[in-house]
């Protein structure tokens, strides 16, 4: 039997910021602008941004909130090419161990020591979602795209089960563009 394809976003590179580098890049006492809610209950994109600085070159990223305990650069391997540093493929928050980079904002700069991360592909799920595809938080499966002369199967996809999530899969701009998916796509889970 075949169950209900997900639904598969593109996630384009970004920053979280923790609160004490928030007020570094920003100012004392600053708060997150919301511009947009994210599929992602709770989650938004922000009015703000910030400039990496690599060793090669320099990338301007929109800011995403609320803000995290530690900040947190997402980028597509390429965009990491392209400004100079290495991105390690990890689950968003395992920064243990990743490269740093100069963030710079408005009123300052700081040099991040670990934090810079290409997001491990993954599908967020609820435990009913969960159940009905018949998974489980951290379970690792594929999922197939069907786009016009492009259909992918993605492999390594981590399943995050969570009360707080929407079902929705996220890929970056360079998995993006191997599909030939533009904004948004639909896709069916492999186990």
């Amino acid at each position: 039997m075949s169950k209900e394809k997900v639904l598969v976003e593109v996630s384009a590179r970004h920053a979280h910021l923790s609160d004490a580098d928030l007020e570094t890049l920003f100012g004392k006492g600053y708060k997150l602008t919301p511009k947009k809610d994210l599929s992602q209950p709770g989650q938004f994109a922000c009015e703000e941004k910030v400039t990496i600085k690599g060793t090669r070159g320099e990338l301007k990223l929109s800011v995403l909130g609320p803000t995290r305990k530690a900040t947190q650069i997402e980028l597509s391997l390429t965009d990491a090419r392209s400004v100079g540093v290495k991105a390690m493929i990890r689950e968003s928050g395992d920064i243990a161990g990743t490269n740093g980079i100069v963030v710079a904002g408005p009123c300052g700069e700081i040099e991040i020591k670990e934090g810079v991360i290409a997001a491990k592909r993954h599908i967020h799920m609820t435990p009913k979602d969960a159940e009905y595809y018949g998974v489980t938080n951290g379970q690792i499966v594929s999922v197939k795209v069907e786009t016009d002369g492009r259909t992918t199967t993605f492999g390594d996809t981590v399943v995050r089960v969570s009360d707080s999530y929407a079902l929705a899969m996220h890929i970056d701009t360079d998995e993006a563009n191997a599909a030939a998916v533009s904004g948004t796509a639909m896709g069916e889970i492999i186990i």
